[in-house]
Protein backbone atom coordinates (compact mmCIF):
# COMPACT_ATOMS: atom_id res chain seq x y z
CA UNK A 1 0.00 0.00 0.00
CA UNK A 2 1.37 3.44 -0.92
CA UNK A 3 1.70 5.97 1.78
CA UNK A 4 0.11 9.14 1.14
CA UNK A 5 1.93 12.34 1.73
CA UNK A 6 0.53 15.68 2.26
CA UNK A 7 2.53 16.85 -1.04
CA UNK A 8 0.62 14.13 -2.95
CA UNK A 9 -3.37 15.06 -1.77
CA UNK A 10 -1.94 18.54 -2.63
CA UNK A 11 -1.36 17.60 -5.98
CA UNK A 12 -4.04 15.30 -6.35
CA UNK A 13 -6.94 18.08 -5.02
CA UNK A 14 -5.31 21.08 -7.18
CA UNK A 15 -5.55 18.93 -9.88
CA UNK A 16 -9.28 17.48 -9.70
CA UNK A 17 -10.72 21.11 -8.31
CA UNK A 18 -11.56 24.20 -9.52
CA UNK A 19 -11.80 27.20 -6.73
CA UNK A 20 -14.77 28.82 -6.74
CA UNK A 21 -17.38 29.68 -4.73
CA UNK A 22 -20.62 26.92 -3.28
CA UNK A 23 -23.79 27.72 -4.96
CA UNK A 24 -25.71 28.86 -1.70
CA UNK A 25 -22.58 30.34 -0.07
CA UNK A 26 -20.57 33.06 -2.34
CA UNK A 27 -19.08 34.59 0.50
CA UNK A 28 -17.00 31.29 0.47
CA UNK A 29 -14.47 30.10 -2.23
CA UNK A 30 -13.57 26.33 -2.19
CA UNK A 31 -11.63 23.26 -4.05
CA UNK A 32 -14.47 21.77 -5.44
CA UNK A 33 -14.70 19.00 -7.95
CA UNK A 34 -16.45 19.99 -11.78
CA UNK A 35 -17.82 16.34 -12.35
CA UNK A 36 -18.59 13.67 -9.47
CA UNK A 37 -18.79 10.77 -11.51
CA UNK A 38 -15.46 11.42 -13.18
CA UNK A 39 -13.71 12.18 -9.47
CA UNK A 40 -14.91 9.32 -7.95
CA UNK A 41 -13.84 6.72 -10.67
CA UNK A 42 -10.13 8.77 -10.71
CA UNK A 43 -10.21 8.48 -6.83
CA UNK A 44 -10.97 4.06 -7.18
CA UNK A 45 -8.40 3.90 -10.13
CA UNK A 46 -5.70 5.93 -9.58
CA UNK A 47 -5.71 5.94 -5.14
CA UNK A 48 -7.28 2.39 -4.44
CA UNK A 49 -3.88 1.66 -3.24
CA UNK A 50 -3.92 3.86 -0.31
CA UNK A 51 -7.47 3.25 0.72
CA UNK A 52 -8.90 6.75 -0.03
CA UNK A 53 -12.38 6.79 1.02
CA UNK A 54 -14.78 8.83 -2.03
CA UNK A 55 -13.78 12.09 -1.42
CA UNK A 56 -16.54 13.96 0.62
CA UNK A 57 -14.20 16.82 0.89
CA UNK A 58 -14.31 18.27 -2.78
CA UNK A 59 -18.39 18.60 -2.70
CA UNK A 60 -20.52 21.41 -1.06
CA UNK A 61 -23.24 19.50 0.39
CA UNK A 62 -26.76 20.53 0.81
CA UNK A 63 -26.55 20.31 4.63
CA UNK A 64 -23.00 22.05 5.00
CA UNK A 65 -24.28 25.02 2.58
CA UNK A 66 -27.40 24.88 4.33
CA UNK A 67 -25.27 25.46 7.69
CA UNK A 68 -22.75 27.81 6.47
CA UNK A 69 -25.56 30.08 5.07
CA UNK A 70 -27.10 30.19 8.65
CA UNK A 71 -24.16 31.08 10.17
CA UNK A 72 -23.16 33.88 7.94
CA UNK A 73 -27.11 34.99 8.37
CA UNK A 74 -27.67 34.58 11.90
CA UNK A 75 -23.84 34.93 13.35
CA UNK A 76 -24.28 35.53 16.72
CA UNK A 77 -24.76 32.04 16.98
CA UNK A 78 -21.06 31.52 16.87
CA UNK A 79 -19.73 34.80 17.35
CA UNK A 80 -17.26 34.94 20.52
CA UNK A 81 -17.70 31.37 20.91
CA UNK A 82 -15.59 28.67 20.40
CA UNK A 83 -16.79 26.30 17.65
CA UNK A 84 -16.42 22.46 16.79
CA UNK A 85 -17.54 21.30 13.30
CA UNK A 86 -17.47 17.82 12.83
CA UNK A 87 -17.26 15.83 10.21
CA UNK A 88 -15.79 18.87 8.03
CA UNK A 89 -14.89 17.50 4.64
CA UNK A 90 -13.89 20.99 3.10
CA UNK A 91 -14.29 23.29 6.12
CA UNK A 92 -17.10 24.96 4.37
CA UNK A 93 -19.07 25.07 7.89
CA UNK A 94 -15.17 26.14 9.58
CA UNK A 95 -14.49 28.76 7.46
CA UNK A 96 -18.18 30.03 7.82
CA UNK A 97 -17.55 29.89 11.52
CA UNK A 98 -14.73 31.92 11.62
CA UNK A 99 -16.08 34.90 9.26
CA UNK A 100 -18.84 35.05 11.52
CA UNK A 101 -16.74 35.62 14.35
CA UNK A 102 -16.15 32.75 16.62
CA UNK A 103 -13.48 33.01 18.76
CA UNK A 104 -11.79 29.47 18.09
CA UNK A 105 -12.76 27.09 15.75
CA UNK A 106 -11.82 23.21 15.05
CA UNK A 107 -12.77 21.14 12.52
CA UNK A 108 -12.63 17.21 12.92
CA UNK A 109 -12.48 14.61 10.04
CA UNK A 110 -11.27 11.39 9.84
CA UNK A 111 -10.36 11.26 5.82
CA UNK A 112 -6.76 12.32 5.33
CA UNK A 113 -7.47 14.26 2.29
CA UNK A 114 -9.76 16.79 4.10
CA UNK A 115 -6.74 18.44 6.13
CA UNK A 116 -4.84 19.25 2.96
CA UNK A 117 -7.96 20.07 1.39
CA UNK A 118 -9.02 22.27 4.12
CA UNK A 119 -5.81 23.86 4.37
CA UNK A 120 -6.23 25.10 0.88
CA UNK A 121 -9.38 26.19 1.37
CA UNK A 122 -8.48 28.23 4.84
CA UNK A 123 -5.87 29.78 2.35
CA UNK A 124 -8.15 30.92 -0.27
CA UNK A 125 -10.41 32.64 2.96
CA UNK A 126 -8.15 34.23 4.87
CA UNK A 127 -9.48 32.06 7.65
CA UNK A 128 -7.39 29.76 10.15
CA UNK A 129 -8.64 27.12 12.21
CA UNK A 130 -7.58 23.66 14.10
CA UNK A 131 -7.66 20.68 12.45
CA UNK A 132 -7.91 16.89 14.31
CA UNK A 133 -8.48 13.23 12.65
CA UNK A 134 -9.05 12.04 15.86
CA UNK A 135 -12.31 10.16 16.04
CA UNK A 136 -14.22 11.81 18.76
CA UNK A 137 -17.53 10.89 18.98
CA UNK A 138 -18.72 10.06 22.57
CA UNK A 139 -16.12 12.42 23.98
CA UNK A 140 -15.41 16.10 25.16
CA UNK A 141 -15.18 18.23 22.04
CA UNK A 142 -14.29 20.99 24.30
CA UNK A 143 -16.53 23.85 22.69
CA UNK A 144 -19.77 25.82 23.26
CA UNK A 145 -21.21 25.09 19.75
CA UNK A 146 -21.03 22.22 17.97
CA UNK A 147 -21.87 22.19 14.24
CA UNK A 148 -22.43 19.12 12.01
CA UNK A 149 -23.56 19.25 7.87
CA UNK A 150 -25.34 16.41 6.94
CA UNK A 151 -24.24 13.49 8.61
CA UNK A 152 -27.41 11.63 9.03
CA UNK A 153 -27.03 9.87 5.53
CA UNK A 154 -25.85 6.17 7.13
CA UNK A 155 -27.81 4.50 9.56
CA UNK A 156 -24.29 3.12 11.70
CA UNK A 157 -23.37 6.78 11.74
CA UNK A 158 -26.79 8.39 12.87
CA UNK A 159 -26.63 6.22 15.87
CA UNK A 160 -23.60 7.11 16.92
CA UNK A 161 -23.59 10.57 16.48
CA UNK A 162 -27.37 10.93 17.54
CA UNK A 163 -27.13 10.16 21.39
CA UNK A 164 -23.95 11.64 21.29
CA UNK A 165 -25.32 15.33 19.87
CA UNK A 166 -28.38 15.12 22.40
CA UNK A 167 -26.03 13.98 25.44
CA UNK A 168 -23.97 17.47 24.34
CA UNK A 169 -26.97 19.59 24.32
CA UNK A 170 -28.17 18.42 27.61
CA UNK A 171 -24.89 19.35 28.76
CA UNK A 172 -25.24 23.26 27.53
CA UNK A 173 -23.44 23.10 23.88
CA UNK A 174 -25.41 24.47 21.35
CA UNK A 175 -25.80 21.74 18.56
CA UNK A 176 -26.48 22.85 14.97
CA UNK A 177 -27.27 20.46 12.46
CA UNK A 178 -27.33 21.08 8.33
CA UNK A 179 -29.35 18.18 6.90
CA UNK A 180 -31.44 17.89 3.15
CA UNK A 181 -34.14 14.98 4.63
CA UNK A 182 -31.43 12.21 4.81
CA UNK A 183 -32.94 9.05 6.09
CA UNK A 184 -31.81 9.14 9.38
CA UNK A 185 -32.29 12.35 10.34
CA UNK A 186 -33.82 12.19 14.05
CA UNK A 187 -36.10 15.08 13.80
CA UNK A 188 -38.00 14.11 17.10
CA UNK A 189 -34.78 15.21 19.21
CA UNK A 190 -34.65 18.62 16.89
CA UNK A 191 -36.16 22.06 16.57
CA UNK A 192 -36.34 24.09 13.20
CA UNK A 193 -34.79 26.94 13.06
CA UNK A 194 -34.41 27.77 8.89
CA UNK A 195 -34.88 26.26 5.81
CA UNK A 196 -33.44 26.73 2.43
CA UNK A 197 -33.74 25.36 -1.26
CA UNK A 198 -29.80 25.00 -1.44
CA UNK A 199 -28.58 24.15 -5.04
CA UNK A 200 -26.27 20.57 -5.37
CA UNK A 201 -24.67 18.79 -7.95
CA UNK A 202 -27.48 16.38 -9.85
CA UNK A 203 -24.64 13.62 -10.29
CA UNK A 204 -24.43 12.85 -6.63
CA UNK A 205 -27.97 13.70 -5.46
CA UNK A 206 -30.26 13.22 -8.18
CA UNK A 207 -31.71 16.41 -8.15
CA UNK A 208 -30.46 20.07 -8.78
CA UNK A 209 -32.21 21.52 -5.36
CA UNK A 210 -32.33 20.26 -1.95
CA UNK A 211 -34.77 21.29 1.05
CA UNK A 212 -32.12 22.00 2.92
CA UNK A 213 -33.02 22.28 7.11
CA UNK A 214 -30.73 23.83 10.06
CA UNK A 215 -31.64 22.06 12.89
CA UNK A 216 -31.02 22.85 16.62
CA UNK A 217 -30.82 19.39 19.34
CA UNK A 218 -32.84 20.00 22.19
Amino acid sequence: MRKLTPEGAEAFIRANTTLRPPPHVPEIRLHLADEAHDLWQRTEEELDAIGLPPPFWAFAWAGGQGLARYILDHREAVRGRTVFDFATGSGLVAIAACKAGATRVTAADTDPFSATACGLNMAANGVTFGLTADELVGSDPGCEVLLAGDVFYDRTLAEMVAPWFAHLAASGITVLVGDPGRAYLPKAQMQPLATYSVPVTRALEDAEVKRTTVWRFS
